[in-house]
């Protein structure tokens, strides 16, 4: 008896992990939500969206696949050839927004199509008028001449968290009202470059692929809190990192354009970079992080406002800024003729400067930029730069007005080099020294030290950006 107890007791101790983890799972299962009702209530407010238009309408789409990022890519459907061979098609999903058929979608589903049809749940097909767009936003209202339409529910994305169920809907491929689900990877995600710098993405896992573009993101309060806009691939399939635009973002723009037109956005005149541990030495940082202003648009709000080339911009309207690519969202999202407090990193001291917000104009103009290179040199210097006075023709064709910068002939020395500082380069600055001539240049170079890290404020084409380089030891690069 006491032998059978014994292997009792042993079969229950060996028995005790696997019944854990069958408790285990069984209690992850019930916790896993059940999205269904969610699809019943709001997905007949989802809607494919199909845009024709001709081939060198589309050819121009700037949405087009070709012309974003490399491995960022927007996603049409699929592109079928229609009969009429004079016509390109490209699908896309949306949302109606309101009863009286106002429809939320992306502007690169729509740009430069003539037409755009919109196919509802209960199958019915209508033609939508393109009411405005905006594309750094990447926003398309549509409107439907239909009432009593079924709406979506608006959520609130500034309380979007990482970590969050998300659902999505839309027509991936062509095949409508398809559901996909996932979480909330990151919030205020910024890509930095002038695709779509005003947006502080949404990251999701999310599986999306071609034709969910438009598409809405759900929470699990049923409420959208974001329109799907781009994946992050090298294959144009889903890949696990897909982005989409704040609702709060988008809904801006609607009545922004509904009641204007068009889309206002703040600008403060101020072309900026990320900062490196090597340019937080030279700066005196005590850390990395924040943007660096490398030009300062005469007459612009932060010209006027007293900001400075080398200034490292920490904070905007009490909001701190990490990185270069979270002050353009923060800045375009401003009124216009609103007032906000910079907080600015300027010779070892963080100062507050007020700056009335300007606005952006509504199309830019292009900068016109030349490189040139003199024909005589002159000898380097600790860096291993060589450089030539600028000629007065240079300086007319690259806009430089005020006698400042010499033009790079040679990089010899491994810290420049490493800093890519290229043939045809212009130095403007050496710290917050503005270089007059390559005399000039060479003599404030001679004043650093071995181990000193010298910013150098460098122009090439239409753009200016500090690179930080450590002056090497005697005889050594």
């Amino acid at each position: 008896m006491t032998m059978i107890s014994h292997s009792g007791s042993l079969a229950r101790w060996m028995l005790a992990p696997v019944m854990a983890l069958a408790m285990t799972a069984q209690a992850m299962a019930v916790d896993l939500p059940d999205f269904s009702g969610l699809v019943d209530r709001y997905g007949p407010a989802v809607v494919n969206v199909q845009a024709t238009g001709n081939p060198d309408a589309q050819a121009q789409n700037p949405g087009d696949q070709q012309e974003v990022p490399e491995i960022f890519r927007r996603f049409f459907g699929p592109m079928p050839q229609p009969r009429d061979r004079g016509m390109r098609m490209s699908m896309g999903s949306g949302f109606i927004i309101s009863a009286d058929g106002y429809v939320l979608t992306n502007n690169h589903v729509v740009d430069g199509a003539d037409n755009v049809t919109v196919r509802l749940s209960d199958r019915r097909e209508l033609d939508a008028k393109v009411v405005g767009t905006d594309a750094q936003y990447d926003i398309a209202l549509l409107k439907l001449s239909a009432t009593d339409l079924p709406v979506v529910s608006l959520g609130d994305s500034k309380v979007v968290k990482a970590g969050q169920w998300v659902v999505a809907i839309g027509s991936p491929f062509g095949f409508d009202h398809s559901v996909t689900a996932g979480i909330i990877s990151a919030v205020g995600r910024n890509f930095g470059g002038a695709d779509q710098q005003y947006v502080p993405f949404i990251q999701t896992d999310v599986p999306i692929n071609r034709g969910n573009s438009g598409g809405p993101l759900f929470n699990l309060n049923g409420q959208v809190v974001g329109i799907n806009s781009q994946i992050f691939s090298n294959t144009g399939g889903f890949m696990g990192v897909s982005f989409a635009i704040p609702i709060d973002i988008a809904m801006s723009a609607v009545e922004q354009i509904k009641s204007n037109g068009r889309v206002s956005r703040g600008m403060i005149g101020v072309q900026i970079q990320n900062v490196d541990r090597e340019q937080a030495k030279a700066l005196g940082l005590p850390r990395s992080g924040g943007a660096l202003v490398n030009k300062v648009t005469p007459g612009s709000a932060a010209d006027k406002a007293g900001v400075q080339l080398g200034d490292v911009i920490l904070g905007f309207a009490g909001h701190e800024i990490a990185m270069s690519a979270d002050l353009p969202p923060l800045v375009g999202s401003s009124r216009p003729g609103s007032k906000a407090d910079l907080s600015v990193w300027r010779d070892g001291k963080t100062l507050t400067i007020p700056v009335v917000v300007g606005e952006l104009p509504a199309d830019k103009d292009a900068l016109a930029g030349a490189r040139g290179v003199a024909p005589k040199a002159v000898a380097g210097n600790a860096l291993g730069i060589v450089a030539e006075d600028l000629g007065a023709d240079q300086r007319k064709q690259l806009g430089i007005t005020d006698g400042q910068g010499v033009v790079v002939t040679q990089v010899t020395g491994a810290a420049a080099r490493r800093a890519a500082l290229e043939p045809g380069d212009v130095i403007l600055m050496v710290g917050r020294k503005p270089v007059k001539s390559v005399a000039d240049f060479n003599a404030t170079l001679k004043e650093a030290k071995p181990g000193d890290s010298v910013m150098l404020l460098v122009r090439r084409d239409e753009q200016t950006q500090f690179l930080a380089l450590t002056v090497p030891a005697p005889g050594k690069d």
